[in-house]
């Protein structure tokens, strides 16, 4: 069973956010654009690998 909030709520935003970061924003930026570059995919990264993470959650029921 995979988790609807770790996925569509944290996985998904941080891999829209890192890719706009790294192809819009750095595009525009002259002096910074490198490091802008490379926190927006590392954002999109990690984006994907909670993405992944949600996928494959599941939670385990309490034995008595």
């Amino acid at each position: 069973m995979a988790s609807k909030a770790i996925t569509v709520g944290v996985g998904i935003p941080m891999i829209i956010v890192g890719a706009l970061m790294a192809w819009l924003w750095g595009s525009i930026e002259g002096i910074y654009q490198n490091q802008i570059e490379l926190i927006g995919s590392t954002i999109g990264i990690l984006g994907v690998v909670f993405f992944i993470s949600g996928l494959f959650y599941t939670k385990e029921p309490v034995m008595h």
